[in-house]
């Protein structure tokens, strides 16, 4: 299977530059895996999708404001730094531009000195691993002088840093954010919770990876990223109550349909896991674990349409897709959601 057969035209218009207000007032097109058969709601009406005894996986990973500006100590040029991973230990894969002026051994001080850091390594790939030291705690101060990482297709300034995050995000990590949550508010989980639909929370660090094109012709030659992940116990037994029973495990997003399946495949059962994973979903690809799907709407030739696309058919996806062109829905981080069912 080819690169190019994920390809579909969008006008440049359509990529959504804002989010929308409120969060559950974007549009929802649903998608029969089945029959490939569409149909249009908008976000706060999920509720008349999902039936009791069905249950929500939600990643809960919160987008660190990763993208800070170093002072040369030296030459008092400046660095833009991008944190992709934490290795521990105060040391931080990233990514620097220009990367000419952080060599191995270079010092920059970040926020008039609240903290500094060492380029220890060049990676391969032109990452960086740089070990970063401050008095206080780390994210604190992260906090008060980093931005928000948005994709390169956002040019808009964002007001708000928390409407890049979900409004259930905890665990700080991600280089982005997992856009299907973007679109619940409290009050619609509540509603969700109160109708006996169960909540669950996975969390997989999104990397910068998960958005770059597959530059390989043929999909079989890409290699993934790998992402830190976790599903807690409660999770896991919330899986299989609800598949026991009857209902459908239906995944918020791509992120956390990577976690389920991981686990799956890594365990052979759903229990407690932590790791690594680097689990390419495309057709073919046999699904162990997740039923149904919400998601955002893709970039072409992306891992993520390729994933969606083994859920419902790649026929059914860019049917799909080219109707959300003609009825002018908003793609990408910002934009509109699909339910996969």
């Amino acid at each position: 299977m080819k690169t190019s057969d994920f390809f579909y035209d969008l006008p440049q218009e359509l990529i959504a530059q804002t989010p929308i207000e409120p969060r559950d007032a974007s549009r929802l097109m649903t998608l029969d895996k089945r029959t490939g058969e569409t149909g249009h709601r908008h976000f706060y009406e999920i509720g008349e999708l999902i039936q009791p005894g069905d249950c929500l996986i939600l990643n809960d990973s919160r987008v660190l404001p990763a993208r800070i500006y170093g002072v040369k100590e030296d030459t008092g040029a400046k660095v833009e730094f991008l944190l992709l991973e934490n290795k521990g230990g105060g040391v931080w894969e990233v990514l620097c531009k220009p990367g000419k002026r952080a060599k191995e051994g270079s010092r920059f001080t970040f926020g008039d000195g609240l903290f500094t850091g060492q380029v220890m390594e060049t990676k391969e790939d032109g990452g960086r691993l740089v070990s970063f030291s401050c008095e206080g705690d780390f994210f604190a101060l992260l906090d008060k002088i980093g931005q928000m990482p948005l994709p390169p297709y956002i040019k808009e300034k964002l007001r708000d840093k928390e409407r890049y995050q979900t409004v259930y995000s905890r665990e700080p990590g991600s280089a982005a954010a997992p856009t299907a949550g973007l679109h619940f508010t409290p009050e619609l989980l509540e509603k969700l919770k109160g109708k006996g639909v169960g909540l669950g929370y996975v969390t997989l660090h999104v990397g910068l990876g998960t958005f770059r094109p597959v530059s390989a012709d043929r999909i079989t030659d890409h290699k993934m990223h790998a992402e830190h992940y976790h599903m807690p116990a409660s999770t896991a037994e919330l899986i299989n109550r609800t598949k026991e029973k009857g209902g459908r495990v239906i995944a918020v997003g791509t992120t956390s349909c990577r976690t389920i399946e991981s686990v799956a495949q890594r365990e052979g059962c759903f229990k407690e896991s932590s790791g690594r994973t680097d689990i390419f979903i495309y057709p073919g690809y046999r699904f162990r674990g997740v039923d149904a799907l919400i998601t955002n709407f893709h970039l072409p030739e992306s891992t993520l349409i390729m994933l969606v696309s083994a859920l419902a058919g790649r026929e059914n996806v860019l049917r799909a897709y080219e109707e959300a062109v003609r009825e002018r829905y908003r793609f990408f981080s910002f934009g509109d959601a699909m339910f996969i069912r």
